[in-house]
């Protein structure tokens, strides 16, 4: 009898019960079919366990991924996901189970034997010194001894070649600071090829890339594993795992599942293995019925401290009842738009235009122009970067939940705070978002992306705001997560608040936009009703280039579209 990808004989239970190795199932033909030959398996993980507490982050957990494949691992946020491959990079120890690599056993103790193994891992959040340059980076770490010349020299040479055979071109002389978060994860996955790795963990590696960059990671990756390399690819987003993977593993609240080949399962099949139900992928939502205009943006305009123009005379409404998404590849004004809007610009930086709330001018410039005027005018805001702008890592949950709005009357009065309120609302919070460990004395350093997601997202909504203006929502969420927070989203719409989404996930802009607004080089090209467009004519408008009528980048648009 025939095996699938996990090892179990073909058509028999769902219980996993890894091998050394696995043969494929070969091909019947009319003649006498010819088995394949085994492949070996790089990884083999037999019964891992850990726990931090009471939390039980990995329960009993094998599987094995054959060398030379790009294999998925998918699963809810606080599934153990990360927990799991930081195992097996040696920053955690199994509290029991063992690893084994190309067929030994292997100890890992720390990263550096995890390296000598043969496995590299590039994070979600980069390890890179910002003010190195990319040479620099790459030695670090792996110098030949304390005379840096040779070092340089020989790690110049070595990428050179690494960069010509992977596609992965990047100025060794650049100063990792100046490069694009797509170049930056290049010179992550350089750093693990120069310590010759043979494993290669990606943790939400497209997480913070736009849609051409991930294209482009992916053919970087499977090139690599033409080459003979093995991949493991942490993910949420099920497109990608399907798209680019050999196998998937899925796992939930710490077990692992089912392992399938991805080329006889869906989306919607590994949706419902992650969540344990069945998910709905689109967003289900009436038509909007728009009121009031209550934010109005005229000629708004941006200079950054070296006086770049990043946005250029942006003129939008925004109205009760309705959600109006700006689409466009990252960089090209959107977080600049947010940050005016959110009373969050940066000394140095010039604004010019007007912004009008309920009829009432909004201050753009000055110190009115800061976020507890703007939470003050009804206006709540969920930055695009939650690490920098939306939390602060080292405070608890209960106080993260508290941020900004301290001096709510609910929280205590004057220089008192009652703390034990703040702790029930916070609990309160957490439970009604699914916040995984739903512990809100954990410093918000220790929850997952996806989870820290959901205590901003809880901040912010549940203060019953006129105006949300939120950025990237589902960046590093899973995809229950996504079904939750796209609901919680147009339920406010339809409450009649105002709602300004930034999104790179086109996607998620058309499913859940009433009206899209397509930037490029801080202009505004179009407004769209998401009904009588496609993807293929925002991307060209995202590009700068209007598809309709031709116009160059920087054009108006027609009035009569903006204002639909």
């Amino acid at each position: 009898m025939t095996t699938d990808v996990t090892g179990r004989k073909a058509g028999g239970p769902g219980g996993i019960n890894p091998p050394a190795s696995f043969a494929h199932a070969a091909a019947p033909t009319p003649a006498a079919p010819t088995p394949a030959a085994p492949v070996p398996a790089a990884i083999e993980l037999r019964g891992i366990s850990k726990s931090f507490g009471p939390v039980r982050a990995n329960e009993d957990i094998s599987f094995f991924v054959p060398k030379g494949t790009i294999h998925g691992i998918i699963g809810e946020n606080g599934a153990g996901k990360s927990t799991l491959m930081s195992i097996l990079y040696g920053f955690y120890r199994a509290d029991q189970g063992e690893i084994v690599i190309h067929g030994r056993p292997a100890a890992l103790p720390d990263s550096q034997a995890a390296i000598r193994a043969g496995i590299g891992m590039v994070f979600q959040h980069f390890k890179l010194v910002q003010n190195f340059t990319v040479l620099e980076n790459i030695i670090l770490g792996a110098e030949d001894g304390p005379r840096l010349a040779r070092s340089l020299a020989r790690a110049r040479k070595t990428l050179a070649d690494l960069s010509r055979e992977y596609e992965l071109e990047v100025d060794p002389d650049a100063l990792v600071e100046d490069l694009s978060v797509g170049h930056q994860q290049r010179v992550e996955i350089l750093k693990a090829l120069y310590r010759d790795a043979d494993i290669l963990i990606l943790d939400e590696p497209t997480g913070v890339l736009t849609p051409a960059e991930a294209d482009h990671l992916f053919r970087i990756l499977r090139g690599l594993r033409d080459q003979g390399k093995t991949i493991l690819l942490i993910t949420h987003k099920l497109r990608e795992i399907m798209e680019v993977t050999d196998n998937v593993s899925v796992m939930r609240r710490g077990r692992l599942i089912d392992t399938v080949a991805t080329a006889k399962t869906s989306p919607a099949a590994l949706a419902e293995l992650m969540v344990g139900r069945k998910v709905l992928l689109n967003v289900g939502k009436s038509p909007a019925t728009p009121g009031e205009t209550v934010l109005s943006v005229e000629n708004l305009s941006l200079s950054d401290e070296q006086k770049v123009e990043r946005l250029r005379s942006v003129s939008l409404t925004l109205r009760r009842g309705e959600i109006l998404g700006i689409a466009g590849v990252a960089g090209n004004g959107q977080s600049e738009l947010l940050s005016i809007l959110g009373g969050m610009t940066r000394p140095g930086e010039k604004v010019s235009g007007h912004v009008t709330m309920g009829g009432q001018p909004l201050p753009i410039t000055g110190k009115a122009a800061n976020g507890k005027a703007r939470r003050e005018a009804g206006i709540a805001h969920v930055p695009e970067d939650r690490h920098h702008h939306g939390l602060i890592l080292d405070f608890t949950a209960w106080e993260n939940v508290a941020l900004g709005y301290d001096d709510d009357p609910r929280y205590g009065r004057g220089m008192l705070l009652d703390n034990g309120a703040l702790r029930e609302d916070a609990a309160r919070k957490m439970q009604t978002w699914d916040v995984r460990p739903p512990i809100h004395t954990l410093a918000a350093k220790n929850f997952s992306g996806g989870n820290q997601q959901k205590i901003v997202l809880a901040r912010e909504i549940e203060q019953d705001p006129t105006v949300l203006l939120i950025g990237q929502p589902t960046r590093g969420v899973d995809i229950g997560a996504i079904e939750f927070i796209h609901k919680q989203i147009v339920a406010l719409r339809d409450q009649g608040k105002a709602i300004l989404l930034v999104s790179v996930e086109l996607d998620e802009i058309m499913s859940l936009s009433d009206r899209i607004a397509v930037m490029f080089d801080g202009r505004i090209m179009d407004i769209l009703d998401p009904a009588q467009t496609d993807e293929a004519a925002i991307g060209s408008l995202m590009a700068g280039i209007h598809p309709a009528e031709g116009r160059p980048a920087g054009e108006t648009p027609p009035a009569t579209s903006g204002e639909a």
